[in-house]
């Protein structure tokens, strides 16, 4: 076979693979497309003659085919993943929520220290002017 076209049999292996794992790694939660496009719809299985689980429900890519490029995840763990990801989102905003209080304590802390600088350099720059002012009055009235 020629080099050349070995690297390019090899760089197709390598795109399929690559692609195969990130279709893996897309299938958390309930999916909302399929990573070619395709709608994902609500599948319930119907009875076959051997089938153990009639009923079982799935999300199916409308285009499925069983070649590891289109979505068919069972309902049940999409939906688990689903709530796992909701659940720690809550937990997230719980904690942000915990902080408010606290931030807005620290907020005002800060702004009152700014004010209290503020203060304290105005109260310099009028004590300044009062012996500048006293200065002033010593060399115009002697």
């Amino acid at each position: 076979m020629d080099p050349a076209e070995e690297r390019r049999d090899r760089k197709r292996q390598q795109e399929y693979f690559n692609m195969l794992g990130n279709v893996d790694d897309s299938q958390y939660g309930i999916p909302r497309r399929c990573p070619y496009g395709g709608r994902i719809i609500d599948e319930v299985r119907v009875k076959e003659e051997y089938d153990t689980l009639p009923g079982k429900r799935f999300f199916t890519c409308i285009n499925y085919e069983a070649d590891g490029f289109h979505y068919r995840q069972p309902w049940v763990i999409g939906v688990q993943e689903e709530m796992e990801r909701l659940r720690k989102r809550v937990e997230e905003a719980e904690q942000v929520i915990k902080w408010v209080p606290n931030l807005n304590k620290q907020i005002e802390s800060v702004e009152v220290k700014r004010l209290t600088l503020m203060l304290d350099n105005l109260t310099s720059d009028v004590y300044n002017l009062t012996v500048q002012v006293a200065d002033l009055e010593k060399v115009c009235f002697e």
